[in-house]
């Protein structure tokens, strides 16, 4: 039996930290975190509860080739700061 068969495939089954994907889009960890929560993109939990993202999607976001995430290239209508 092929090892990579079990598990997907070792670059399909990588999983990134909030820290990460925020690194490759050049925004917040947090910002990654409402992202997932506002089911913009997709995560996975771990035992302990954090959030942890497939590196092939992000990957794809990245090129554009998923519209899973829209990224608001603009301020949200009607706000003008940020809440304190």
């Amino acid at each position: 039996m092929d090892e990579t068969s079990d598990r997907g495939g070792a670059a399909s089954s990588r999983l990134l930290t909030p820290g990460e994907v925020a690194a490759l889009f050049r925004v917040d960890p947090k910002t990654v975190t409402r992202w997932a929560a506002a089911g913009r993109i997709s995560s996975i939990r771990t035992p302990g509860g954090h959030r942890r993202f497939r590196e092939s999607e992000v990957r794809a976001l990245l090129e554009g080739s998923s519209s899973v995430v829209e990224i608001p290239a603009q301020p949200v209508a009607g706000r003008t700061s940020v809440p304190r």
